[in-house]
This record gives structure tokens, sequence and C-alpha cells, in this order.
């Protein structure tokens, strides 16, 4: 995973929640590749719930900052559910403690 790239995907926040994606370890890989049309930033993530009524919104943020990142030409989500999001083990501690989960 690609700190810098990661770095710069903290601003998205999850729209139920109003907390940091990065944060919340729905970012499971960030990744700069070069594609066929430039250099493409790669994100593979989840959601909170699976039936998210307004992923493509979500989906939709997350790509409009990573072609934010310096040298993005193109900008990838791999939307996935493996492994579940699970708040006690992939959150950080700020927000688990937010959460009220310890």
């Amino acid at each position: 995973m690609k700190p810098e790239f990661l770095e710069g995907l903290r601003p998205v926040e999850d729209p139920e929640m109003f907390i940091s994606i990065v944060d919340l370890g729905l970012v499971y890989d960030a990744e700069i590749e070069e594609g066929p049309n430039g250099n493409q930033g790669k994100v593979k993530m989840t959601l909170t719930s699976p039936h998210c009524p307004i992923a493509d919104v979500f989906v939709g943020n997350v790509k409009k900052r990573i072609l934010e990142y310096p040298g993005i030409t193109e900008a990838v989500v791999d939307l996935v559910f493996d492994p579940k999001w699970d708040p006690a083990t992939m959150a950080s501690d700020e927000v688990k403690d937010r959460l009220g989960i310890w």
C-alpha cells in the first residue's frame, strides 16, 4: 500500500458516520499503477454495510478524490466484501473510542 496515496484518501468520509474511510479501516489497498492511459489510482475497499443505499455516491466520492492526486489520470475502485468489515479489528483506536468499541 502506498502511504502517501492512502493519506490522500483520508478526507473522504463515510456519508453516514462522518468519519474518514481510512480511519474506519474501509480501505484495504491503495496503489498507483501504470495503466493504458496513464497512471491509475487503484483502491480496494469495502463499505460498512453491503446494502448501503448510497454506495454509488460513496464510490464516486472516492474516485473524485483519487483523481485529485498528482499524476493520476484514471481512478479504479474495487468494491469488495471479503473480508467483511469489522470495526473492532479494522478501525483506528481513535475511531474505536469514538464508537465505544472497547
